[in-house]
């Protein structure tokens, strides 16, 4: 008896300027649980807002996509270049219905890499490709299930951090919901202090534009004001049945008002009313400051799996914050006036995807 014939897998550059091509992958996302981040229009719109190219594979086997690879190829002057997966998200990497589907993407990203002289490559997620160096334990993601109405939801957040909630209810604060040039305007001023304050180049406002108008149905920023003025914002994504609050900040008075407090309970209650069923309260690197408040919130961290290549002789590029390497320029970066920090902040901060 003959042994079965095992069909090859074929790999192919997706040409991400075709929609035909976008959706045939969308669909492939969609159908294998796969993120945001995996999605072509997150490689095109970080493109469009901060000019970094995107690329990406797919797989086939007689002609059925069963593999895609998503890539941002980032340059940068103070931090070097690497083929991201996926660029400026905490998620992504190589989606693949088999082992072979995924060895294939992930020679595929090696041949880009050496064609385009890039000594790093980065996956942000499973599965790590064999020879690759495994990253764990150092980022950890928090989702919890939404509950049912809005007094369920204040009832689900632990003791202490409901009464702060419940502080930032009683402080007569508005929040608007939208995606327009105004939300954004107020949603940039924010986020932009924000990071100041933590000693963070802010990224391009570009890129926010282009996330808003690269999402449609499912993106859009919550933001809260205090006497006519925003004094906390996020930028959240919806997808696969859960709200992902990504871009946000508040500015030092959002304190004293709980004013974030405020902005992610309302987001909760929001959320449910969209169809979500979860929270993904995003990534944090293992015992930050932000790591402890989302568990302080009632989130159980899961820790996150990363995959590294680098080339002989080169070596990984950092952009970790929190190394011995940039902890005189953040606490330098905190005391620049805003205007300056604006300015020359994007132009880093592209780099930082």
């Amino acid at each position: 008896m003959n042994a079965p014939v095992k069909t090859p897998v074929v790999i192919a550059q997706a040409n991400l300027a075709d929609a035909q091509e976008r959706a045939r992958i969308d669909s492939f996302v969609k159908e294998q649980g796969g993120e945001v981040f995996q999605r072509p229009a997150w490689l095109r719109a970080v493109e469009a807002g901060t000019g970094q190219r995107a690329h990406g594979f797919v797989a086939e086997q007689m002609g059925v996509i069963c593999g895609w690879l998503p890539l941002t190829e980032v340059r940068s002057a103070l931090f070097g270049s690497a083929l991201v997966s996926s660029g400026f998200g905490v998620g992504g990497g190589i989606l693949a219905a088999t082992d072979a589907a995924t060895a294939a993407l992930a020679n595929a990203a090696l041949g880009l890499a050496q064609e385009n002289s890039i000594g790093t490559i980065e996956l942000r997620g499973e599965p790590v490709p064999e020879q690759w160096h495994r990253v764990e334990d150092k980022h950890a993601g928090f989702v919890a299930p939404l509950a049912d109405d809005d007094e369920a939801q204040l009832l689900a957040i632990p003791r202490k951090a409901r009464a702060e909630v419940r502080k930032g209810l009683k402080n007569n604060l508005d929040v608007r919901i939208g995606r327009s040039a105004e939300d954004l305007a107020a949603h940039y001023a924010v986020y932009s202090e924000s990071v100041r304050n933590l000693g963070t180049p802010v990224f391009p406002k570009s890129l926010f534009t282009a996330m808003i108008d690269a999402f449609p149905e499912t993106a859009d920023i919550l933001t809260v004001f205090a006497d006519g003025e925003p004094i906390s914002s996020v930028l959240s994504f919806y997808h696969n049945g859960a709200v992902m609050p990504y871009w946000g900040g508040g500015v030092f008075a959002a304190r004293n008002h709980r004013a974030n407090e405020l902005m992610y309970y309302t987001l909760m209650c929001h959320a449910r009313e969209l169809g979500m069923d979860r929270f993904d309260f995003g990534r944090s690197k293992t015992g930050s400051g932000p790591y402890s408040f989302k568990k302080n919130w009632g989130f159980e961290p899961r820790p996150l799996t990363y995959a590294k290549w680098s080339a002989i002789g080169s070596e990984a590029r950092d952009i970790d914050p929190n190394s011995d390497t940039y902890s005189r320029k953040i606490e330098l970066w905190k005391k620049l006036p805003l205007p300056v920090a604006n300015l020359i902040g994007p132009w880093i901060a592209r780099g930082l995807a």
